[in-house]
């Protein structure tokens, strides 16, 4: 291996390790709920399912917010002009705080209409609903505490980021074994207590972040800056945020759509989809870190002005996400018999329809780790976030939801074909991303000079 794969390859897993970790135990929360849930009843995992939707609503926004805050911190700590992420951060804190505090208003005050968005069963609209009103709290915390978790990657932060977060997962999981059986003592609140786990670790989450903001000098959040923000930073931060904010939400809106079909397909389908869904985001960490590491990469050239050699950079990564990407299926793949041993309370139905979604989020992480590295890495970090925002609404909306639609309530298709079907999204897409990116439009440096 030549020395400039060696320099990329180090600092790719020095970025991607740590980042990869972060996503495998935020991933755990979701696993460690519905292992648990699943002891109690298919009832309460399902309902614990659905009302997660609200949460995967708001980390669209939060993860636009971020996409944003990381195109603009990448390229200008790559400039050197560090004093510009901490403007930068009270820009996407104005956003973030609005809109995690709307999110927790919903969820508190009226549980029960979001839960009807994803079923019409009411034993799941009542056992969600009081999932929601405990955790709305926590939308507020993960709206500061995100923010912050992003510059501090890209300020070479990332291990400690990741030990933050990494530290609030753990005590979640500990307090959901706590509450959820009433151990040491402690009541037996079942879905209750997830709930106030979730909260009580995002608090905490919160709090080491606010620490880490008073112990260390180089990015700091100030008041200054949230409240009078530089208007022309600001300008370019919605420029770069919006198209990523509409991508984020419309894919969402559409991927939150194959929940909704499955919702409507009974227990069974929903209790599957729930494990399935759970696997998929175990096996694509990797595959994320790689696509949020890409960027920071790529970002840090091009601000450097070094646009030949991050056009060779992206395209070794494009090599090595389509590798994770393989290795990612090949061990979902394996781990197909474990993960129907864990979910043993499902039914025979159940079991049947789990066996096929898993095998169909094996195959599904190539697609998912290449789109992950081009559009949310490579493109974003040259600025170039109109892109993903095309492609996935004409994806997502002209193709998939709808061929998902009329498979489930027109042609009453059986459920594997129709989770089958609603899962193409990754590869429908893969033709036009790569044409795209062969016309380096996303090579260019987007900071401004100070005079």
């Amino acid at each position: 291996m030549n020395p400039e794969n060696k320099t990329l390859l180090k600092k790719l897993l020095v970025l991607v390790l740590p980042m990869a970790l972060q996503n495998l135990m935020a991933s755990l929360v979701s696993a460690s709920d519905a292992l648990m849930l699943g002891f109690l009843n298919q009832s309460s995992l399902s309902a614990v399912s659905l009302a997660g939707q609200v949460q995967f609503v708001l980390s669209l926004f939060l993860g636009a917010f971020s996409i944003g805050e990381s195109v603009l911190a990448a390229q200008y700590w790559g400039k050197g002009e560090k004093h510009r992420l901490e403007e930068i951060l009270g820009i996407v804190l104005r956003f973030s705080i609005l809109v995690s505090f709307l999110f927790t208003l919903a969820a508190l005050c009226a549980p029960e209409l979001l839960m009807r968005i994803f079923t019409n069963d009411e034993e799941l609209i009542r056992l969600g609903a009081s999932y929601l009103r405990i955790v709305s709290f926590s939308y507020f915390f993960m709206g500061i505490s995100q923010m912050y978790l992003c510059i501090m990657k890209n300020t070479n932060r990332a291990l400690r980021s990741t030990l933050y977060s990494s530290s609030a997962v753990i005590l979640n999981i500990i307090i959901n074994a706590l509450l959820i059986f009433g151990l040491l003592g402690f009541p037996k609140l079942g879905i209750a207590g997830a709930a106030i786990a979730t909260t009580i670790s995002r608090g905490v989450e919160l709090a080491l972040i606010l620490y880490e903001n008073v112990r260390q000098s180089e990015v700091r959040i100030h008041i200054k800056h949230l409240l009078h923000p530089l208007s022309w930073l600001q300008k370019d931060y919605i420029h770069y945020t919006w198209p990523s904010l509409a991508n984020q939400v419309i894919w969402g809106c559409g991927f939150t759509m194959t929940s909704v079909i499955m919702g409507h397909l009974g227990t069974d389908a929903v209790a599957a989809n729930s494990i399935a869904q759970i696997a998929k985001n175990l096996a694509a960490c990797l595959c994320l870190g790689i696509g949020t590491g890409s960027g920071i990469i790529i970002g840090n050239e091009l601000g450097q002005g070094n646009l030949a050699h991050a056009k060779k950079t992206g395209n070794k990564l494009c090599i090595i996400s389509l590798v994770a990407g393989a290795a990612s299926c090949l061990v979902l793949f394996a781990c197909i018999p474990l993960i129907q041993g864990f979910a043993g309370t499902l039914s025979p139905q159940a079991q049947d329809y789990l066996r096929f979604m898993l095998f169909v989020c094996s195959y599904y992480m190539i697609g998912k780790s290449f789109s992950a590295t081009v559009i949310g890495g490579v493109f974003s970090a040259g600025g170039d976030t109109r892109f993903g925002l095309l492609c996935d609404t004409i994806n997502m909306w002209a193709i998939i939801v709808p061929v998902g639609c009329i498979a489930a309530f027109v042609l009453n298709l059986p459920v594997p074909v129709v989770y089958f079907l609603l899962n193409l999204d990754e590869f429908t897409k893969m033709p036009v991303e790569i044409w795209y990116y062969r016309r380096y439009r996303w090579v260019k440096n987007i900071t401004h000079t100070e005079t």
